[in-house]
């Protein structure tokens, strides 16, 4: 019992340092929810995002691959729809446009770009396997979207960036973030976006209430 008082705290003073620590933890910018939410999605993007910029991409593709599996910490069904409302708000209707649609053109090959059928995805949902109505509409519109590109370099510098060994660091993008990031001065969650509530679940997932 007298170890079990030491973790007794005073209930006036609860509410306070509960305040406390979510203000010392709570994500507010981009760069923040990399460092302490983004764990299991951080590597493959920040890959993912190396690779677009070795090959030479345009800075708006950089930060589609960058951004574009984060909401996978949050929900993974129909990602692609889900990340690009996250970001829509805060990024180019073009970097929205390829978030969104990469998930539709992953299940098409295009050999002119560079892109396979991934061998994973057989395994996944087998070798007969065909895209539901939603996603072959998707596909079909944006295949003659003059954003088609951009999209699928999504695709593209996403297949190959599962490297074992390779470790991007975010600071090689915050200029890129800040160019093409338009970060509310409120906090992402606090600039009353209609997207203002799903950052605020990414930022207290365990929140109780």
């Amino acid at each position: 019992m007298a170890n079990a008082e030491i973790i007794i705290v005073d209930d006036k003073l609860l509410p306070q340092a509960v305040e406390l620590y979510n203000a010392a933890f709570r994500p507010k910018r981009e760069v923040d929810y990399f460092k302490r939410r983004f764990i299991f999605t951080a590597n493959h993007v920040l890959q993912s995002a190396h690779l677009a910029m070795k090959n030479g991409l345009s800075e708006e593709i950089v930060l589609a691959c960058l951004l574009h599996d984060t909401v996978q910490e949050l929900i993974k069904v129909d990602h692609g729809w889900w990340s690009a409302q996250l970001y829509e708000p805060y990024v180019s209707e073009k970097v929205a446009f390829a978030i969104r649609y990469h998930q539709a053109l992953r299940f098409y090959e295009d050999k002119a770009y560079g892109y396979e059928y991934p061998e994973i995805y057989r395994m996944f949902f087998g070798e007969d396997y065909k895209p539901e109505p939603y996603i072959e509409a998707a596909y079909q519109m944006v295949r003659n979207h003059k954003w088609y590109f951009e999209t699928r370099m999504v695709t593209v510098n996403d297949l190959y960036s599962f490297e074992p060994g390779v470790n991007p660091q975010l600071e090689e993008f915050t200029d890129i973030i800040g160019r093409h990031f338009k970060q509310p001065k409120e906090g992402l969650g606090y600039d009353n976006s209609p997207v203002a509530h799903m950052w605020r679940s990414l930022a207290t997932p365990d929140r109780p209430l």
